[in-house]
C-alpha cells in the first residue's frame, strides 16, 4: 500500500541530506540530490522507495570518490581501494569508478602523464623508478608505458635534472664525497651507475671550472 510524504526536512548534521517522512513517521534520509523532485503529500510505493534507497546509495558513494579525489588525483586502484574499505560493496565500488570515468574524472592515462610530468619538476628519476611507483599505484603496463612515451624525459636528461638539484648541497665537498654522496642518491633514485657517471663528472666541473682536468670519475684516487 503506497506511504505519503508528510515531511521533508534538512539533517542537522549533514545539510546535503534531509529526512523523508511517511504517514507522520521518520522513513529514511536521502541526499537532496535525490529527494530533489519529491515533495510532501506525493505517495510512494514499495518500488519507488527501494529505488529511491539504491539511487541514495549511488549518489553517496560517487560522492565519497570525489571527496577522495579532491585533495589530488588518484588511479582507478586507488579509488577502488578507498571505496571498498569504506565498506561499499563491489558492485557500488565498480559502478561509482565506471561514473567517474564517465565524467572524465578518473583518467588512469592522465593520471600516470600528471605523474611523470610532476616527478620530472620536482624529483626527477628513472624510467625504471617512475614504472615501480606508478605499478604500486595501480595502473597496468599500457598505460604506464603510454604514459612514459609522451611525458618522459629520456634517461640522461633525467639524470642530469636530478644531479643537477641535488648537487647545491653538496657544493662545498671535495670530488670523493661529492661523488659518493650524489651517486648514492641518483642509485636511489633508480639510476644505473653508467647513466649517472657521466652526469656525475659534468656536473662537478660546472660547479669547479678551475678543477683539474683529471678529477673525473674514471680518475678519482
Amino acid at each position: 500500500m503506497p506511504a505519503k510524504i508528510t515531511a521533508i526536512e534538512p539533517q542537522q548534521k549533514n545539510p546535503q541530506r534531509v529526512n523523508i517522512y511517511l504517514d507522520g513517521e521518520f522513513a529514511f534520509g536521502l541526499a537532496k540530490i535525490v529527494a530533489a523532485w519529491l515533495k510532501v503529500g506525493q505517495e510512494l510505493d514499495e518500488a519507488r522507495i527501494a529505488s529511491l534507497k539504491a539511487e541514495d546509495e549511488r549518489e553517496t558513494a560517487y560522492q565519497k570518490a570525489l571527496r577522495f579525489l579532491s585533495y589530488r588525483p588518484r588511479s582507478s586502484a586507488e579509488v577502488r581501494r578507498n571505496l571498498t574499505r569504506r565498506g561499499l560493496a563491489a558492485d557500488l565500488v565498480e559502478a561509482t569508478i565506471a561514473r567517474l570515468q564517465e565524467n572524465g574524472l578518473l583518467d588512469d592515462g592522465q593520471f600516470a602523464r600528471l605523474w611523470i610530468e610532476n616527478r620530472g619538476a620536482f624529483r626527477p628519476r628513472s624510467h625504471a623508478a617512475l614504472k615501480m611507483e606508478l605499478r604500486k599505484k595501480g595502473l597496468d603496463e599500457q598505460a604506464i608505458q603510454s604514459a612514459l612515451e609522451a611525458e618522459a624525459e629520456d634517461e640522461e636528461q633525467l639524470v642530469r635534472l636530478a644531479a643537477r638539484k641535488q648537487a647545491r648541497r653538496y657544493a662545498g665537498l671535495e670530488w670523493p664525497e661529492f661523488r659518493r654522496k650524489l651517486g648514492a642518491f641518483l642509485a636511489r633514485r633508480g639510476f644505473s651507475y653508467t647513466t649517472f657517471a657521466p652526469a656525475l663528472s659534468e656536473i662537478w666541473r660546472e660547479m669547479h671550472p678551475m678543477a683539474e682536468s683529471g678529477d673525473t670519475l674514471n680518475n678519482e684516487e
